[in-house]
């Protein structure tokens, strides 16, 4: 008797702390950069809606001095083990002006999480480098490797 009783309690307990455990973690957390958009419908579609983008035309002229063609240039679907990570540099007077993510790991509170964090900071290292040779963020490696990649798809696109 004393055996089921005890069994009884540690289940109960485990049942208890799954709930309160699931329940503690059910809130998600949105990334509040600007630069990341949010894709339309499926967020693994591979051609998601931008609002506000200044078009997908580069312009063929160039300034002096620029390292990159102005215009507006979409990297490739890359793999961040937990979902796939796409971003569109935004060049203007031949240097980066913006990187914005088209797609990003969004479907586990914990990506979310992650990424609130991780892409803001590459996005401020590639603006700043003037090229995909960022740091890797400390625990969003996946992430921080998939941005890379891509970003340097995008940047190969727009190179004078």
């Amino acid at each position: 008797m004393k055996k089921l009783t005890l069994a009884i309690i540690i289940i109960g307990s485990f049942i208890i702390f799954s709930l309160v455990y699931n329940h503690a973690n059910s809130v998600a957390v949105a990334p509040s950069n600007p630069g990341i958009v949010e894709p339309s419908g499926n967020p693994n579609a591979a051609t998601p809606t931008v609002s506000g983008s200044s078009g997908s035309t580069p312009n063929p002229t160039q300034a002096p001095g620029a390292l990159y063609k102005d215009g507006t240039y979409t990297g490739s679907v890359a793999d961040a083990f937990w979902g796939n990570l796409q971003v569109q540099a935004v060049i203007q007077n031949g240097k980066i002006a913006n990187v914005v993510f088209l797609q990003y790991p969004n479907d586990r509170n914990r990506s979310i999480e992650i990424n609130s964090y991780a892409d803001p900071q590459l996005v401020s290292e590639a603006i700043q480098a003037q090229s995909a040779n960022v740091d890797i963020v400390s625990g969003a490696t996946d992430s921080s490797d998939a941005f890379v990649q891509s970003l340097t798809d995008a940047l190969s696109q727009a190179t004078a």
